[in-house]
């Protein structure tokens, strides 16, 4: 199966008039979330202020641990050597040569016909590659381009020792059959391509709504392995969470994967709560029959409730809804119920089962300087089990100790904490949602120690679906 490379140019498409529109703080925030998701590649704005933008890639760089730092380069040698300054402590850097290869841009961007646009791409690739392993040339506006210049371009790039070709659709111009004749027409014309073993992306803009669509045609050929995305979507590529949905339910049949942590993708996003902030561009996290748009009082049926559960995704007997609407009622007299709580009322009354897992005990190392890890002893029918694992925090740490104990690892839907008492000694709950065989399974958890109550509650859900998947 293929492994679908994901671009991101959310930096990189934030750069307006000279400037990001997001703030230093903001811009590495973004970069640790896409990093934290699997995102294999983040292509930043390109240096403008050599001062202040070097200090933020610089400051990214030591955050991200897992991407890929792609950096523009500019189109003089003298900017090929800001970008890499900055970007070269990174622990995956990559230099971004993106030169226009159609007449218009050509002359409208560079002031150059193609001649002189070849030795530039000659020149830029050169100095890029003598610096970086990674050479990313962007053939921008290729969709309009003629073949045999756009061909020479990719040419030039990969003689003077490009690793990587990026084809853009920057007018939005194709649908999805037309972007799958023209990467046929582009291995035809540039066999350099697959001589040299070129990986192959494609930037497809999103100006028509069809620009996932597009992605999709062009990966289907065996050469393109990578697309580009952005956390907002807009014109310039599809949404992440479009792509990564798009890949989650139809990978299987069209032979294609990518590396995104979709489980918890809708939730880094909205706690990104950052990109509206790109002009005409906002995040669909949600639509309008999200799992926070309802409010429940005591006037309500249990009809409606029951259509409130179904909203939340759960998929329960006429037994397990006549629990949650009595234990609904009850709070229900005293306030109003929003999807929160509802959700926490199903955790604690619904698919009540035997336990098959029961924890015995857990131990948690974490700390500003080493890596979380979490040691879990469970029990299993009499039988002790140990797992210790490694994760981005203590509590992701405990949850893949706890998938190691019972060999499986699923889908994780929703995580929540909140306090249920006050002051030092506070009680902390604990809400997880978990997805299997297509449908959710919630547990919760209770403790003064809020990790102590997240593994209850991942080990609630899971003895859920265990005892459903014997019965």
């Amino acid at each position: 199966m293929k492994k679908v490379v994901f671009t991101d140019v959310t930096l990189r498409d934030s750069f307006k008039g000279g400037e990001s529109v997001y703030t230093f703080k903001e811009r590495v925030e973004i970069a640790k979330v896409l990093d934290k998701l699997h995102v294999d590649r983040i292509c930043l704005s390109p240096i403008a202020n050599v001062t202040a933008d070097t200090m933020i890639v610089r400051t990214m760089a030591a955050v991200v641990k897992n991407s890929v730092l792609s950096m523009p380069v500019g189109f003089t040698a003298e900017s090929v050597e800001l970008a890499w300054n900055a970007v070269s402590v990174a622990k995956k850097p990559e230099l971004l040569v993106a030169v226009p290869t159609s007449a218009v841009q050509m002359e409208y961007i560079c002031h150059r016909k193609a001649p002189k646009v070849m030795e530039m791409i000659s020149e830029l690739v050169g100095v890029a590659r003598a610096k970086c392993e990674r050479v990313n040339f962007a053939a921008v506006d290729a969709t309009r381009s003629d073949m045999p210049i756009l061909a020479e371009a990719i040419k030039t790039a990969v003689d003077n020792g490009a690793t990587e070709v990026t084809l853009c659709d920057s007018a939005g111009i194709f649908l999805p059959d037309e972007m799958a004749n023209f990467i046929a027409d582009v291995m035809a014309a540039a066999p350099v391509i697959s001589e040299k073993g070129i990986a192959v992306s494609v930037q497809c803009s999103n100006a028509l709504s069809v620009g996932a669509a597009c992605a999709v045609a062009a990966v289907k050929n065996e050469t393109v392995c990578g697309v580009c995305v952005s956390v907002g979507g807009g014109d310039s590529a599809p949404a992440l969470s479009e792509m990564a949905q798009i890949m989650r339910i139809k990978g299987d049949d069209c032979g294609f994967s990518c590396g995104i942590k979709t489980t918890e993708l809708q939730r880094s996003l909205r706690q990104l709560g950052l990109v509206e902030k790109i002009a005409g561009v906002a995040v669909q996290t949600e639509d309008a029959d999200s799992t926070e748009s309802f409010v429940l009082d005591k006037n309500d049926d249990i009809a409606t409730v029951a259509k409130a559960i179904k909203k939340l995704g759960y998929d329960l007997s006429d037994e397990d809804v006549s629990k949650v609407y009595e234990s609904f009622c009850t709070v229900a007299r005293q306030k109003t119920v929003d999807a929160r709580e509802l959700d926490a009322i199903i955790a604690s009354v619904a698919l009540q089962v035997p336990p098959t897992y029961r924890l015995v005990s857990y131990v948690i190392n974490s700390g500003s300087h080493i890596s979380s890890t979490a040691n879990i002893q469970v029990e299993k029918d009499g039988e002790m089990i140990s797992e210790v694992c490694a994760g981005f925090g203590p509590i992701d740490a405990a949850f893949l100790a706890v998938d190691a104990v019972v060999g499986t690892r699923y889908e994780l839907d929703d995580f929540q904490i909140q306090s249920v008492t006050e002051g030092k000694e506070a009680m902390g709950s604990a809400l997880v949602r978990l997805r299997a065989g297509g449908k959710l399974y919630s547990g919760t958890g209770i403790s003064t120690d809020i990790i102590g109550a997240s593994i209850r509650a991942y080990v609630n859900a899971i003895n859920k679906i265990a005892y459903e998947e014997k019965v």
